[in-house]
């Protein structure tokens, strides 16, 4: 039990330090990463207006019949690729990634690949 409040403390505390430096605007908006056990979620924020621009998760109509699983890497491509195709939609070509607190690794890492694929810079 210590232990998980350590970690979840140090992922706080890491989280907080990354929001410090970056931030979103309507040209370049913020891509928020949050991985559940179950899911993965990303949103487009423009925290100038304090709003979000785009959303995608595993929970979508949209990606929920391709695939089997919606906590792999498989599922964090099939995110981060419906992402980088609504925000390029909407005439935005570049955002900041914002990894949550997460090591970029793993399904953080294979959604900010597969949005790159999509034609999204970071």
């Amino acid at each position: 039990m210590l232990a998980q409040i350590n970690r979840r403390a140090i992922r706080r505390r890491v989280r907080y330090r990354i929001r410090k430096k970056i931030s979103g605007t309507a040209e370049r908006p913020r891509l928020a990463v949050f991985r559940s056990q179950n899911h993965i979620y990303v949103q487009a924020i423009d925290d100038a207006a304090g709003r979000t621009i785009a959303h995608a998760s595993t929970q979508d109509k949209e990606i929920r019949p391709k695939i089997a699983k919606a906590w792999n890497i498989e599922a964090a491509t099939q995110v981060g690729t419906v992402i980088a195709k609504r925000l390029k939609g909407l005439g935005v070509d570049s955002a900041v990634l914002d990894r949550g607190g997460h090591l970029f690794h793993g399904r953080v890492k294979a959604i900010a690949d597969a949005a790159r694929e999509a034609g999204l810079k970071f």
